[in-house]
């Protein structure tokens, strides 16, 4: 049975000695507390425990003061942890892969439309989006079609926590639309100092929210704030979320984690201590072994008489050596050392034995923790083809709440403004549309067209 600690305070001391009884019930008090507590993991008198935070805070308390440094160590990782890369990359070669491709579904029971007419109506309707989506003209710096803006921003989102997308309108000559978008960076988006610089009730790391929690304005500032371009231009807009049309002006993807969390985290924000000990390990071990393969033979003489340079490939004997040589390594090395005569061949040991086993079982705490099997996300499939098989349709449960949220937070918002000009222009006549909420939803039906698990 585990023995409470439960120990006098300066205060139950200073009464004990005034008032014994009243201590004594304290003491029997803070007893019965201790007693009550149902859940070991909750016990502050428990040794394995006590260290345990148990300081309580929001969703943005816990996140929003170590969000800059999640952001900038998951940069880091996707550039130099092979796996934090592969684990992107896995999850948008099989969310996006070449693009997610409209398919026009509407209601036509709703709009009162026949079989045929709703046919005709669909492929009008996906014909003016592949007008829209399969060119640079949809993009306002002109360099992503859509399905590339797709790829950006999922992206972003995992890599930085969220990404903003910026409804714009920029007409060119080669486009009868003007609808453009602009992809925001997370960190762009922060407290504009002007109006205040610290987080308030009503304006969260760039965010202006009512009282309802719901978004009015984003801060953005001008420029970058890790650029190397404009650095000391510190400007910002403030963006209205919505139109006075009521159409968006501003769509914020991000997973909300929290209910009132208002930013998002990194993908990897779990796991990045552990990243950064795997990808030491590994730096580590693979520099052992270049080390090691250096020295081939080693030459144990009595005499010690200068022979072949220590340090420097074969190569190099018979050439003038100078007296203070600058010693490097380089392959098929001999090592001379002064002992007796005797010659021995190097037997390399790195990696170890163990260094498979080990990273195969930090890979496989790792997976659950991306929502990727070990082997999709080491892209190994040693076992059955029915593991196999398992481990992509247990991934593809991941992919698909992930593509689900790209759609409702990005693919869906800039089809209702492509298909709100597409009205406007007289391109697509759909009734209804930009006064009556039910009709401009059956229009709006689709589904999106991705990568699919295989068979």
């Amino acid at each position: 049975m585990e023995k409470l600690d439960v120990k006098q305070t300066v205060i139950d001391k200073a009464i004990n000695y005034v008032a014994p009884t009243w201590g004594a019930n304290r003491m029997r008090s803070r007893y019965m507390m201790a007693v009550a507590g149902a859940y070991i993991g909750a016990s502050r008198s428990r040794k394995e425990t006590r260290d345990l935070p148990s300081r309580i805070g929001d969703a943005n308390a816990d996140s929003l003061q170590d969000l800059p440094d999640l952001r900038t160590r998951s940069s880091w990782h996707i550039r130099n942890t092979p796996i934090a890369a592969g684990a992107i990359n896995t999850n948008c070669y099989h969310i996006v892969g070449p693009g997610m491709k409209l398919q026009s579904r509407i209601d036509r029971h709703v709009l009162g439309m026949g079989e045929d007419e709703a046919e005709e109506w669909q492929d009008k309707a996906e014909k003016e989006w592949r007008l829209f989506a399969e060119t640079h003209d949809c993009d306002i710096a002109r360099k992503q079609n859509i399905y590339q803006q797709q790829d950006a921003v999922l992206r972003g989102e995992l890599e930085r926590g969220d990404v903003f997308a910026l409804r714009t309108y920029k007409k060119r000559k080669t486009s009868p639309y003007g609808t453009a978008i602009q992809l925001i960076e997370a960190d762009r988006v922060c407290n504009d100092p002007e109006i205040s610089l610290r987080n308030t009730k009503n304006l969260i790391a760039g965010i202006e929210i009512d009282d309802d929690g719901e978004p009015i304005k984003y801060h953005v500032r001008t420029t970058h704030p890790g650029t190397d371009i404009g650095k000391f231009e510190r400007k910002w807009v403030r963006i209205p979320a919505y139109s006075k049309s009521g159409l968006w002006n501003v769509t914020h993807i991000y997973k909300q984690l929290r209910p009132g969390m208002v930013r998002g985290v990194p993908y990897i924000s779990g796991i990045i201590e552990q990243l950064y000990q795997i990808n030491k390990y590994i730096n580590g071990t693979v520099a052992a072994a270049v080390i090691q393969s250096y020295f081939t033979v080693i030459l144990q003489t009595q005499t010690g008489q200068q022979g072949i340079n220590p340090l420097v490939s074969t190569s190099a004997v018979g050439k003038d050596q100078k007296a203070d040589e600058d010693y490097k390594l380089q392959n098929a090395g001999i090592l001379e050392v002064k002992n007796v005569d005797e010659v021995k061949f190097a037997q390399p040991n790195q990696p170890s034995l163990t260094f498979n086993a080990f990273m195969q079982g930090m890979f496989e705490v790792l997976g659950p923790a991306l929502g990727v099997p070990y082997e999709l996300l080491i892209q190994h499939f040693q076992k059955s083809y029915s593991s196999a098989r398992t481990s992509l349709l247990v991934a593809w449960k991941m992919f698909s709440t992930k593509r689900a949220t790209l759609e409702w937070q990005f693919c869906n918002p800039v089809y209702e403004a492509q298909m709100h000009e597409a009205v406007l222009l007289g391109r697509i006549i759909a009734p209804g549309f930009l006064d009556n909420p039910l009709m401009r939803k059956a229009y709006l039906g689709a589904f999106w067209v991705g990568p699919t698990p295989g068979s």
